[in-house]
């Protein structure tokens, strides 16, 4: 009887820890997906253009993030659908990369400094070989440039 209750224990045991190690495969693969999990220290995103395009109702907003070393440039484009009209505008700063996150603080308007800088906390991640960079605040998502104009 004893030696049945340990073989049932031991093989329990061994099924457990097979289920784990299956559970914990899925959740490390829905973490890359999110990009939590991926290891993107040694991707350059040296002299790359990221853009962000957002619809409503009145108009359309086309942002784009330009980096260059540790340098960035910021610009917003707004096109006015009743009027058709477009206005922009061209922030420069910084950037600061901690292993997947980048930080983005631009604290000058076409050359002016401002007193409230545009700040932007970035999540770099990879999806099908496309750099994404995903706003941790709004889970607004930009994409590469370079990327999006391959696909098409």
């Amino acid at each position: 009887m004893r030696k049945i209750l340990i073989g049932i224990l031991f093989f329990g045991t061994l099924g457990l820890h097979a289920q784990y190690g299956t559970l914990n495969e899925i959740l490390n693969r829905l973490e890359e997906r999110k990009g939590v999990n991926q290891h993107l220290e040694n991707e350059n995103i040296d002299n790359k253009k990221f853009v962000f395009i957002k619809d409503a109702e009145d108009h359309t907003e086309r942002d784009f993030i330009v980096i260059k070393g540790n340098e960035a440039t910021y610009v917003e484009v707004f096109d006015d659908k009743a009027t058709g009209e477009s206005s922009s505008n061209v922030f420069t700063g910084d950037i600061v990369r901690r292993k997947n996150i980048v930080s983005l603080r631009a604290d000058k308007l076409e050359n002016k400094k401002v007193p409230m800088p545009v700040t932007k906390t970035l999540l770099l991640t990879k999806q099908d070989d496309i750099l994404y960079l995903i706003d941790v605040n709004t889970r607004d998502r930009w994409i590469d440039e370079a990327s999006y104009s391959k696909k098409k």
